[in-house]
């Protein structure tokens, strides 16, 4: 028998790769499914290769770089973020959109810059340098100095001078800084928008005889829009872009909205293209558990000297590079499949994302008497936790959900021996907001299976809360834990133990308006295992086997689901 997700992607239209004219190529969005919000990228000619970082807020490691030659084949290179000393105060960030905002990426003599604010305790600017980008280990030591508000941008002018633009109190601001040093310049306010709110993500380019200062505004939510000025002077006068915004879905009825916090680039073949934000929420901007993703649209240069963006929509055209594979590194995919098996001397794919810093004697590959599996530690506090106690880490371990319909698995091994002994999956946004399956003590001697929700995000129905017996003979081997996303809406939960794991049973379902907005709005859905004691003592530990996620389909407009790539 067919399977529901099969039925439905045969029943829907299918969007292909299709040539259409010999300099353009049909292609969709998202460009980065799943949580990759606030978009920088920058092209490197000397590897032709274009390279894109996305923020991450108080997940871990964080400032992903992904690489491509042909914008169609992604691989993640490296994590900026990947060692507690580079930033030692994110565990104190209680904050659930605090962290890691916008960053900017830019190549410049033989470097890489990675240029971010990092809302923790204060603010502080944030300078990381590479020079082998594939190397994770290359990323420095941040050079820290006094940002301005967030989303900084690193410009160097023709003299070499390095410039900083970022957006505070609701200005567009410039100033000098010495890369040695870390000292900040003289500030001076520069074009702060078309009239919109919060002013923000600035970036400054120098092309011809112009500089052009490219813009957020409108806020991040359905006004959201990039806008443009450009001036002969570095610092001004600015004359607006004839026709701002340059990059916006507000006021339209179509599925990506909120489109804005662009980017600007050229590809090995000179075209230029934006990369911005959007969630694909429609106007009701209701439902959208993967939050803030990244697309991508052609841009071209007028006559007059304007740059002119193609409007964002699930299928494009343009004219994408040829496909090439060749040269990079052989990294993970951006939409690779995972079949995790947690072998001995292996370790935790760099893809996967923790809750702030983990406690990494939480998460043993391939203990004694336990091969293949991942041994889980409960922390004291659950996935909810204790904003008071930043210090105390989750046992959480999670990936982006990055395809509209997928299904995802894990084989958990785990029998409570305290009332409050928890392990099992989790549809995660964050502390606030999360829908788990576990097993758990039931009465007595009993195990039972508890699907829970915390927050209520954008939902208004009633909650789904179900407890279900453990059979007898599931006790004495691994349970598998699954969850499924059947609908661009609804997310099941399964569970199958005993001899055939292959045959699943519903526990229940939930809407996924619940990991949607609320106390989530800037991050997007994470799903993964987890285990907790719920303040008790430590006492009883969890192996995670065979985890498994597929992507099945992905929605591109109101009624378009085309099948994973």
């Amino acid at each position: 028998m067919r399977s529901p997700v099969a039925s439905l992607l045969l029943g829907l239209s299918t969007v292909g790769t299709l040539c259409h004219t010999a300099d353009t190529t049909s292609y969709t969005n998202p460009l980065f499914p799943g949580w990759h919000s606030d978009p920088s990228c920058t092209y490197v000619s000397e590897q032709e290769t274009i390279f894109c970082v996305t923020s991450t807020f108080i997940a871990f490691p964080g400032l992903p770089v992904y690489a491509s030659k042909d914008l169609q084949n992604w691989e993640l290179a490296s994590n900026v973020f990947n060692r507690r000393s580079q930033i030692p105060t994110l565990s104190e960030t209680t904050d659930q959109q605090g962290g890691i905002y916008a960053p900017a990426l830019r190549y410049h003599d033989g470097r890489f810059y990675l240029i971010v604010s990092f809302l923790g305790p204060e603010t502080i600017g944030l300078v990381f340098t590479s020079s082998d980008i594939y190397n994770e280990t290359a990323w420095s030591e941040p050079l820290e100095f006094p940002v301005k508000g967030i989303d900084p941008d690193i410009f160097w002018d023709d003299d070499g001078t390095v410039y900083v633009t970022s957006a505070d109190d609701e200005r567009i601001q410039h100033y000098s800084l010495d890369l040695e040093t870390g000292e900040r310049g003289p500030i001076v306010d520069l074009w702060n928008g078309t009239g919109g709110v919060h002013p923000e993500g600035p970036h400054l380019y120098r092309k011809d005889s112009y500089y052009y200062l490219l813009i957020a505004e409108g806020g991040t939510e359905l006004n959201h829009a990039a806008t443009m000025a450009r001036s002969k002077s570095r610092t001004g006068p600015w004359e607006p872009h004839p026709s701002n915004p340059v990059l916006t879905n507000r006021n339209t009825t179509q599925y990506f909205q909120t489109v804005g916090h662009a980017d600007l680039f050229q590809d090995p073949n000179g075209h230029w293209w934006a990369v911005a934000l959007s969630t694909r929420s429609g106007p009701d901007w209701k439902n959208y558990p993967m939050g803030r993703e990244t697309i991508l649209a052609p841009i071209t240069w007028e006559q007059d000297g304007w740059p002119i963006a193609q409007p964002v929509r699930g299928q494009m055209e343009g004219a994408l590079p040829s496909e090439n594979n060749e040269g990079l590194n052989g990294n993970r995919r951006i939409n690779e499949p995972d079949h995790v098996t947690f072998e001995p001397g292996s370790s935790i794919p760099s893809h996967f994302l923790f809750w702030r810093y983990p406690n990494p004697d939480h998460f043993t590959i391939s203990p004694p008497n336990h091969p293949n599996s991942l041994r889980l530690t409960p922390s004291h506090y659950n996935l909810t936790g204790d904003a008071s106690h930043p210090n105390d880490s989750i046992t959480l371990l999670t990936r982006r959900q990055t395809d509209t319909l997928f299904t995802y698995s894990a084989d958990i091994a785990f029998i409570p021996q305290a009332p409050n002994d928890e392990a099992g999956v989790t549809v995660f946004l964050t502390q606030h907001q999360h829908i788990d399956l576990s097993l758990v003590s039931g009465n007595g001697s009993s195990l039972a299976f508890r699907l829970r929700v915390e927050g209520r995000g954008n939902y208004e129905g009633e909650l789904p809360y179900k407890v279900v017996p453990v059979p007898a003979a599931w006790r004495s081997g691994p349970i598998r834990f699954g969850i499924r996303a059947v609908s661009d809406s609804q997310y099941e939960f399964s569970v199958a133990g005993g001899d055939d794991l292959s045959q699943s049973v519903a526990v229940g379902c939930a809407d996924s308006q619940i990991v949607s907005g609320d106390t989530g709005r800037f991050t997007g859905t994470l799903i993964g295992v987890y285990a907790t004691t719920n303040g008790g003592p430590v006492s009883t530990e969890a192996y995670i086997s065979n985890w498994k996620y597929e992507g099945q389909g992905q929605k591109i407009d109101n009624s378009t689901i085309i099948p994973s790539q």
